[in-house]
């Protein structure tokens, strides 16, 4: 018999379909914000993108490690020089909805002290209706 038997193969194919997609939402960040809504188009993201995240109680996170507000100029300054001194990179800011104006512009402000000057603020997609 000459012919290839492809039903393994593709037992195999849906089972790991599966798991990956169950998997898959486990391995957004795990900062545990609630965004604000907008109807912009989402950006091309970089290969490891940088992301800065406030809490609703004004903690403030680089990637998923709390830091101090103090010392986000010191920590970004040592990732542009840990990524090859390219401060023209992307970094994306989350912030909870209900964190007040004056907090999120503190960090903005450190941000651009540190020498990036592409931010993109992270938004859920609006609803319609709402």
């Amino acid at each position: 018999m000459s012919e290839i038997n492809v039903t393994p193969f593709v037992d195999v194919m849906l089972v790991l379909l599966i798991v990956f997609m169950v998997s898959a939402p486990l391995l957004t960040v795990g900062v545990p914000i609630d965004l604000p809504q907008s109807q912009a188009k989402a950006l091309g993201q970089n290969n490891e993108p940088l992301t800065i995240s406030v809490s609703v109680d004004g903690k403030v996170y680089l990637q998923k490690d709390e830091i101090k507000l103090d010392d986000l100029v010191a920590k970004l300054k040592a990732v542009i020089d840990a990524r090859g001194g390219n401060p023209n990179d992307l970094i994306y800011v989350r912030g909870d909805k209900h964190v007040d104006y004056g907090t999120m512009m503190r960090v903005m402000g450190r941000i651009s002290g540190a020498g990036y000057h592409r931010v993109a603020l992270v938004t859920e997609v609006e609803q319609s209706g709402q």
